[in-house]
C-alpha cells in the first residue's frame, strides 16, 4: 500500500509540474522558463518575461508564398504579419521550403515560426534594402535596412526549426590573408573590385570604405544619390530590433549574416535560447551577437561560430553612447558554446553607455582567438562594473585566455603590431574625464584553458588603472607566455596554475596586485 501511495504521490508531482510547464490556453510558443538559471546570482535581478501569443494561426502560402527559391516573398511575408497584429496576434507560419524574400519586419504579438526544412534565403539585390536612419557599432549613422527588424514593439518572437540566410557574401568585402591562394583567386574571378589586398564585392563599396576614417561610419557623404551610390557599403545586421519588450528567439539557425548576426538595441525582456548562429570565420564585422544597451535578457544553450566577436556586450561609442546613457545590464549568459570568433564572451569596445550586472557561466570556447575579452580605449567613457564569470572551458585559443585591453585600436587580436601598439600606449597622458573608460568589480573563477597564446594580459590605462579584478581557481595549461599585469590596482589572483615555458609573471605599473598569496607593487 505505500509503495502504491509513494507512486500515486509522484504522478502527481509530475502532473502539478508538467501543468505548470503546459501550453493549458495554447499562448506559449515554448517550453517554460528554468527557473534554476537564476539560483545563486550574485545580484538582484527580475526574471525576464517571455512572450505569449493568442491561439491563431496562419501560413504564408495562404497569402500568395511560393517556395520554388525564385519567387520574391517580401510581400506575402509581411502581409501575413500584418494581418496576424492587427487582429490581436499569433503565429506566422514559414513551412518547409525554400523562401526567398526582402525585408522582414516584425510586429506586435507575431510569433514567426518555422517548420522544419524552411530555408528562408534574403534576396541578394541590394536594392532592396531602404537607406535608414539607425544606430551601428554604437554611432548614429545610416545603413541599410536589416533583413530582420523591429522597433517600438512588444511580444515578439522567431521561433521553430528552420534556417535565416543574410546572403552575407554578396555584401562584405574579404582580406586576402583570410583565405587560401585557391580561395581568393576563385573570390576576384567572380567579380568585385580589389584594393590593398582587399577584395570589394562592387565599386560601390570600395567607395564606402574610403570614406570611412574610422570603423565602419562613412564620412562626407551629403547627398541621398551619394548615399546611394555606396548603399553596397552599407552592410546591415542580419537582425536588428530596437525598443521592444518582451522578444524570443528560440530553435531557428541565423547564418551569413552581411554584419552582424543578431542585434537587439535599448531592449527589455530578451530571451535568446537554442539559437544556433554561423558567420564565416572569414567574415568583416561578422559578430554574432551583439546585445547593446538592453535590460533584463537571457543568453542560454546557444551555438555560435563568428568571423567576429562572438558574444558581445556594448552600450554605445564615445558621444553617441554617452548621451543615450543606457547601460547593458541584468544579463544571463548561460551554457554557450563558441566555435570560432575574435573573442568567446566580450565587453566593449563600445560600452559608454556603462554594462553592470552580468553573470557568465558554463560556456565553451574552442579555438576563439580570445577566451573572455575586455577592450575599450580613450574617448569612450562609461563604466563597465560588476561582471560576474565562472566555470569556462576553452581550448586552442592563439592569444589571451583573459585580456584587458584599454588600448583597442579597432584591430582582431594578433592583426595589429606591437609597435603600433606601443606608440599609442606612449601618447601624453590625458586627465580623467568624462571620455576616460573605466574597467573595475570583476570576478573570475573556475578558469580552464589549455594551449593558449598567452594566459593572461591586462594593459590598463596609466589615468584609469583596471581596478579590483578578483580571479581564482584558475588551470591554464601549455600556454606561451604568462600573466602580464599592467596598469592594474587591486588585482587579486588566487589559486592560479600556469604552466608556460616562459615567465609566468610579469607585474608592471601597478599597484596592489596579489597572485597566490604573495603581494606585488609593480612600479
Amino acid at each position: 500500500m505505500n509503495t502504491l501511495i509513494e507512486k500515486l504521490g509522484t504522478l502527481a508531482m509530475l502532473a502539478m509540474l508538467l501543468t505548470s510547464c503546459s501550453h493549458t490556453t495554447s499562448t506559449q510558443p515554448t517550453n517554460c522558463t528554468d527557473h534554476s538559471i537564476y539560483e545563486g546570482l550574485p545580484f538582484d535581478m527580475p526574471q525576464v518575461e517571455r512572450p505569449s501569443f493568442p491561439d491563431y494561426t496562419v501560413n504564408i502560402k495562404d497569402f500568395g508564398a511560393q517556395a520554388d527559391g525564385k519567387t520574391l516573398n517580401t510581400q506575402a511575408i509581411n502581409k501575413a504579419i500584418r494581418e496576424v497584429s492587427a487582429k490581436g496576434g499569433g503565429k506566422v507560419v514559414i513551412p518547409e521550403g525554400l523562401w526567398l524574400t526582402g525585408p522582414i519586419v516584425l510586429l506586435d504579438n507575431v510569433n514567426l515560426y518555422t517548420e522544419k526544412n524552411a530555408l528562408v534565403i534574403f534576396t541578394d539585390d541590394f536594392n532592396a534594402y531602404p537607406i535608414i536612419e539607425t544606430s551601428f557599432e554604437g554611432l548614429e549613422t545610416r545603413r541599410c535596412q536589416s533583413p530582420i527588424s523591429a522597433r517600438n514593439v512588444e511580444n515578439i518572437a522567431i521561433t521553430g526549426h528552420g534556417v535565416f540566410d543574410g546572403s552575407g557574401d554578396s555584401w562584405r568585402p574579404v582580406k586576402k590573408g583570410k583565405m587560401t591562394s585557391s580561395q581568393w583567386q576563385s573570390l576576384i574571378s567572380s567579380g568585385g573590385v580589389v584594393e590593398k589586398d582587399v577584395w570589394y564585392p562592387t565599386p560601390g563599396s570600395l567607395k564606402g570604405a574610403k570614406a570611412c576614417k574610422e570603423f565602419n561610419t562613412p564620412e562626407g557623404i551629403e547627398t541621398d544619390e551619394e548615399w546611394n551610390e555606396i548603399r553596397p557599403w552599407l552592410r546591415p545586421v542580419l537582425l536588428n530590433i530596437v525598443k521592444s519588450k518582451k522578444i524570443l528567439l528560440e530553435g531557428v539557425t541565423f547564418k551569413n549574416s552581411p554584419a552582424w548576426c543578431l542585434h537587439p538595441l535599448s531592449c527589455e525582456h530578451i530571451t535568446i535560447n537554442n539559437v544556433k548562429v554561423f558567420n564565416p570565420w572569414y567574415s568583416q564585422n561578422g559578430d554574432a551577437l551583439d546585445l547593446e544597451s538592453c535590460n533584463y535578457a537571457l543568453i542560454t544553450n546557444n551555438i555560435f561560430d563568428a568571423g567576429d566577436d562572438a558574444i558581445c556586450i556594448k552600450s554605445g561609442k564615445d558621444e553617441d553612447g554617452r548621451k543615450r546613457g543606457e547601460p547593458c545590464q541584468n544579463v544571463i549568459v548561460k551554457n554557450n558554446i563558441v566555435l570560432h570568433g575574435h573573442g568567446g564572451f566580450v565587453v566593449g569596445s563600445e560600452m559608454s553607455g556603462g554594462v553592470k550586472n552580468i553573470y557568465v557561466s558554463d560556456c565553451t570556447f574552442l579555438g576563439t582567438d580570445v577566451g573572455l575579452r575586455f577592450k575599450s580605449t580613450r574617448g569612450r567613457g562609461g563604466v563597465v562594473e560588476n561582471i560576474y564569470i565562472n566555470r569556462i572551458n576553452m581550448i586552442d585559443i592563439p592569444h589571451e585566455a583573459l585580456l584587458f585591453d584599454l588600448f583597442y585600436g579597432g584591430k582582431g587580436a594578433g592583426e595589429e603590431s606591437e609597435a603600433d601598439l606601443a606608440k599609442r600606449m606612449k601618447a601624453t597622458i590625458p586627465p580623467v574625464t568624462e571620455e576616460t573608460p573605466s574597467f573595475r568589480d570583476i570576478y573570475i573563477t573556475n578558469i580552464a584553458a589549455t594551449n593558449v597564446g598567452r594566459a593572461m594580459f591586462f594593459n590598463g590605462l596609466p589615468e584609469m588603472p583596471i581596478r579590483n579584478v578578483h580571479i581564482k581557481d584558475v588551470i591554464i595549461n601549455n600556454a606561451q607566455k604568462g600573466i602580464v599585469i599592467s596598469q592594474g590596482e587591486n588585482v587579486t589572483i588566487d589559486n592560479a596554475q600556469v604552466e608556460t615555458a616562459g615567465k609566468t609573471l610579469d607585474v608592471k605599473n601597478s599597484k596592489n596586485v596579489k597572485v597566490n598569496g604573495q603581494m606585488y607593487q609593480g612600479e
